[in-house]
């Protein structure tokens, strides 16, 4: 008996297979939180290229679909795919505005799956390059990363709480009302809520806003009733692929975007997680977004990465189980071949997602400052590396016409603050500090550890 059970002990967090009635409340937590972000892309796309509403709802139960597979593979890994942590996958909003130039110049469905295709097989390949950097992530440039990307992400709960982008009533007293009842639901359990209960609080406190928002007339069924019951995903369902070079070149330079903003929410994810993320890991990652996105090209969607508001998730409920966000992926396949049920959660009002996706973005951001309390702060560079670094970061958040006039091609870097802080922190860094050998971060990190761990 003791055998087992120390045997029991030693699985960490990550690999532990939970109860099913704890794993599917959780599990069901993260497709809430990404599910708006997940939609979004096919709805804009298929917008561009004028699509009927028939259409459209196709690319979106695609996009579910596809999204489900790719998580599996991403969380349970085969082969030398799968980074086999709690990652959550959808598609990438790094690619909108090149496949929207594309639509807009006359090529169709097809041109821009060929090149999601092509710019996927590009991923794959030089994936175990860019998982060789790792080195070249020492705690200054990934707490500066972690923080910019959660104060990104802030951005996106705070539009939610306001009743969402170009809402007519943006940010009435109902909507601000609404999110910090759901704000104040997911603070009391984390405060008085015990085990089950406090690893659910996201959950909670999003069926407490729902519940509430409805008797208010904020909840609407009109998709629901719309949406079909069931709905067969076919490979090039709206024809075969054709390869256009410059579309190529295109999605290529913005999987290369994807793959740096991967990295560092890989790492941010280890730090959550406390297991150490190596080359290897990163390299697995990145082939998942690449096979993502090859995936995506097949059943007519677009490129895929590890959705970054989920690992707020992660930190918020402490629930580091890779199987439950597996769990996420098969209710992602489920959606997307019964859109009626992808329906509801469709109608969950923006403000009540804004509620906890302010606790939880808040709380990737202070993860990030959590990790640079690691930095010597006495040399004056580090300070440097950081105050420029985030401050290049929030350039397209705070001023989103800053580049407007550069080429239309430099768009997935200058358009994502992220990006623009991990090139900033990584080049500063190699600059000042030399880039780091994987031992003495390695050294860097355990040190930290144990300090974290006598607070």
């Amino acid at each position: 008996m003791s055998t087992q059970s120390n045997t029991v002990n030693t699985v960490h967090p990550v690999d532990q297979v939970l109860p099913w009635g704890t794993m599917l409340p959780v599990a069901l937590q993260h497709v809430m939180v990404m599910y708006a972000g997940a939609i979004a892309v096919p709805l804009i796309v298929g917008g561009a290229m004028k699509l009927s509403p028939a259409e459209i709802a196709y690319l979106v139960n695609a996009d579910l679909f596809a999204a489900g597979i790719v998580t599996l593979i991403q969380c349970l890994g085969i082969w030398k795919f799968g980074i086999r942590m709690p990652v959550i996958m959808g598609v990438t909003f790094a690619a909108v505005g090149p496949m929207v130039a594309m639509a807009n110049s006359g090529l169709g469905l097809t041109h821009i799956y060929g090149a999601v295709i092509a710019s996927g097989l590009f991923t794959v390949l030089v994936a175990p390059v860019f998982g060789k950097l790792v080195r070249f992530f020492p705690p200054v440039v990934t707490g500066t990363i972690i923080a910019v990307i959660g104060i990104t992400l802030l951005k996106v709960g705070i539009t939610w709480a306001g009743g969402g982008a170009k809402a007519a009533d943006f940010g009435s007293a109902q909507n601000i009302g609404m999110a910090t009842l759901v704000l104040v639901v997911i603070l009391a359990i984390s405060k008085f809520g015990r085990g089950f209960l406090g690893n659910v609080s996201v959950l909670v406190g999003l069926i407490v806003g729902y519940l509430v928002a409805m008797p208010l007339g904020m909840v609407h069924f009109d998709h629901v009733n719309e949406a079909s019951w069931f709905s067969a995903i076919m490979p090039f369902h709206f024809g075969l692929p054709q390869f256009e070079i410059g579309s190529i070149i295109s999605l290529s330079l913005v999987m290369i975007v994807v793959m740096v903003e991967s990295t560092g929410m890989f790492l941010a994810l280890g730090e959550l997680c406390k297991r150490k993320v190596d080359a290897e890991d990163i390299s697995r990652g990145l082939r998942t977004d690449g096979i993502g996105t090859v995936i995506g090209g097949v059943f007519n969607t677009f490129p895929y990465t590890s959705f970054s508001q989920n690992i707020g998730l992660v930190g918020m409920t402490g629930v580091r189980s890779r199987w439950a966000v597996a769990c996420s992926g098969v209710i992602l396949l489920i959606f997307g071949l019964f859109p009626k049920m992808g329906a509801i959660i469709a109608s969950i009002p923006q403000a009540v997602l804004g509620g906890a996706g302010i606790c939880m973005f808040g709380m990737v951001a202070a993860t990030g400052i959590k990790i640079l309390q690691r930095v010597n702060f006495e040399s004056r560079t580090n300070l440097l590396i950081v105050a420029i670094s985030v401050g290049l970061g929030m350039i397209p958040m705070l001023a989103p016409d800053f580049f407007h006039s550069l080429p239309s091609w430099t768009a997935p870097l200058t358009h994502s603050g992220i990006t623009l802080a991990a090139v900033s922190a990584v080049l500063l860094n190699a600059f000042f500090n030399r880039a780091q050998t994987e031992e003495e971060i390695e050294k860097e990190l355990m040190h930290s550890a144990h300090s974290a761990g006598a607070e």
